[in-house]
């Protein structure tokens, strides 16, 4: 019952988790894009820096962005910041009920590092903290003012975490804390930057004052900043799911040229929103990446070669004590309520439907078992894959 209830719980926060980071990210695109997309306008009045008119479900809407703030201020304000808090609260509780509380499964390898469950909870929470505290300074420092060699320093140190978390937790546990790395800083600037800096500038109309235009860009470069990392994070989510990435030996090198692809693709829609031309190569040079990609991820050094072929049955009594305690139609395993995405491993016929499944999680990138709970040994490995690269007979 335990169990079954920790299954559920993994499920609606992933169900809230996806819903709260939808909200976020698409308010978060909407008002990029309308930012690019602010023209000109023949009936502009003085202190508008833009306009925007729109057409959506019927109705034709027109927008308009004040270069600091309107002389007045509405009666009505509508703030965008809870998508963003509570994308990051769900994710937060999500990572503890899934890495946290099975640490020992999905957060420890001790091929990697032997840490306790304690000691790997708090680098975890340590390295979430102190990643937010090193971009802040960064942007707070005189390197803040110079936005295209920030990026550079910011990515440098973004790909020298990606290798760091690979060199403390499991691989696929490295590829999550990158995302939620990326997460906080952005749900951060949401809290510690841009919101505050907004009240500061309502707060001083409310005095009757003019607001100090240095808040309103400030905001703007951490929203930017958003805009960039927003591609990256979301690949993070749902890496979990393609050990072909994070399973790789040099997996925090794909993520790295992952991290590019994501902002060669988002620069394109905003110099194509700003009416600077539709810069197709920004596109292609992300295409030619993927293709890279591909290429990189079949490349393997630990690439196996397998002895003499082995019998489906002696592949079997393997798999009995090692797969099917997961992967059974009742798991035996503490803490798996039922078989990971409902594939069963306990027939001879079982192993060969999925034997190129096996061969790309167990063989090859050795992610399964996660953190090899049921002690797989190397031979037996290689026995595994000496059966499916004869072809998974069954006789």
């Amino acid at each position: 019952m335990t169990d079954l209830a920790l299954e559920w719980l993994n499920l609606v926060l992933r169900w809230m988790h996806l819903i709260f980071g939808i909200a976020w990210i698409g308010s978060s695109f909407f008002f990029v894009w309308l930012d690019n997309s602010l023209r000109k306008g023949e009936t502009q009045q003085p202190g508008v820096l833009g306009q925007a008119w729109l057409i959506h479900g019927g109705g034709f809407y027109f927008t308009e962005k004040y270069s600091v703030a309107p002389a007045h201020l509405p009666p009505e304000l509508h703030w965008f910041k809870y998508e963003a808090y509570f994308t990051w609260i769900s994710g937060f509780f999500l990572l503890g009920v899934l890495y946290y509380v099975g640490a020992d499964l999905y957060l420890i390898d001790p091929k990697v590092l032997p840490l306790s469950q304690g000691e790997a909870i708090g680098l975890s929470l340590a390295s979430l903290f102190l990643g937010w505290i090193v971009y802040d300074l960064l942007c707070k420092s005189p390197l803040g003012k110079n936005d295209a060699l920030l990026a550079i320093v910011g990515f440098v140190l973004l790909v020298a975490a990606a290798w760091g978390y690979t060199q403390i937790f499991s691989a696929r546990a490295a590829y999550l804390h990158v995302g939620a790395l990326i997460g906080t800083i952005m749900a951060a600037n949401v809290a510690h930057n841009i919101i505050p800096n907004q009240r500061k500038a309502v707060a001083e109309m409310l005095a009757g004052q003019v607001p100090d235009p240095t808040y309103g860009k400030q905001a703007k470069q951490r929203s930017l900043h958003n805009n960039y990392l927003t591609l990256p994070v979301l690949f993070a989510m749902i890496s979990n799911h393609y050990p072909i990435t994070y399973g790789h030996p040099y997996g925090w090198v794909i993520l790295a040229v992952v991290m590019v692809i994501g902002g060669l693709v988002r620069h394109f829609f905003n110099l194509k929103n700003q009416g600077r031309g539709r810069r197709y190569e920004f596109l292609a040079v992300a295409f030619l990446l993927v293709v890279g990609l591909v290429f990189f991820t079949h490349w393997d050094p630990r690439k196996k070669a397998f002895g003499e072929a082995v019998s489906a049955e002696e592949v079997h009594r393997i798999t009995a004590s090692r797969c099917t305690p997961c992967h059974a139609a009742k798991p035996t395993f503490d803490g798996i309520a039922e078989a990971p995405k409902g594939i069963m491993l306990e027939t001879p016929e079982q192993l060969k439907r999925y034997a190129a499944l096996i061969n790309q999680q167990a063989v090859r990138t050795e992610t399964m078992p996660p953190g090899n709970a049921t002690g797989v040994t190397e031979e037996e490995r290689q026995k595994i894959g000496a059966w499916i690269a004869a072809g998974a007979p069954l006789d």
